[in-house]
């Protein structure tokens, strides 16, 4: 089974993200793709935390969730939305949702994201807690290639979480690692992950400047049960 990490540098544009994605999302099917796997945050990382609470859409329904619907279905792939805005039942905090869909355009797994990030380093100030509510059970969906496991970003420092999923061929980790917390600790922890876990690792990530000023690590990679990297990118948007 082929599988893609798509690599973005998104902005406060919903509309811009897609279109970012959209030819992207391609690239990677013409390459024989069958699973597609976007960042965290593919649809909005605004100047702001709070702009993904105006970019919240309700379980089911909002232009990101018919994006990957439409994407799957056309290119008639399995398509990994890395992180969906979903209201939560608090007003001021929104669930960081992982999103799945098959071949046909149809939601098949959701994950909201548990383990939330908080990191002050300098000017740097994290706290997704402020407006994220985490989630509180893990999820995976078959695939062509086994089971495979959902997990966003911060989790990757949290073993256990990996654990509680069992076996699986291929864990997810599409994320918007910090360029401070990148070079320091990235490759290592997805390394890690697959040697522990006996599996693969497909991680679609942020990477770049963005708008906002902020500058994400990038270096999405595949990393195999030996912990070898298998394919990876610098910088900049890419497959």
């Amino acid at each position: 089974m082929r599988v893609a990490a798509i690599q973005m540098i998104s902005g406060g544009d919903v509309a811009a993200n897609l279109a970012q994605a959209e030819p992207l999302i391609a690239d990677a099917v013409a390459g024989g793709a069958e699973l597609v796997v976007l960042p965290e945050y593919f649809g909005i990382l605004g100047a702001r935390a709070i702009d993904k609470l105006a970019a919240r859409e309700s379980d089911g329904a909002g232009p990101q969730q018919d994006f990957l619907a439409r994407m799957a279905r056309n290119h008639q792939v399995t398509i990994v939305g890395g992180s969906v805005p979903l209201a939560s039942g608090d007003p001021q905090r929104v669930h960081s949702a992982c999103l799945v869909y098959d071949a046909k355009g149809e939601r098949v797994a959701r994950y909201d994201k548990i383990h939330l990030f908080r990191f002050t380093h300098g000017s740097e100030d994290y706290d997704e807690a402020r407006t994220i509510a985490p989630g509180a059970t893990v999820s995976s969906f078959n695939a062509a290639c086994g089971r495979v496991g959902l997990s966003i970003c911060y989790d990757v420092r949290f073993p256990e979480l990996y654990r509680r999923l069992g076996d699986c061929a291929l864990l997810l980790v599409p994320s918007a690692f910090t360029a401070t917390t990148g070079v320091a600790h990235w490759e290592l922890l997805l390394r890690a992950r697959a040697v522990e876990n006996q599996c693969y690792v497909l991680a679609a990530a942020q990477g770049g400047v963005h708008p906002n000023g902020r500058r994400t690590w990038g270096h999405s990679l595949l990393a195999d049960p030996w912990g070898e990297i298998v394919a990876s990118l610098a910088e900049g948007p890419g497959v």
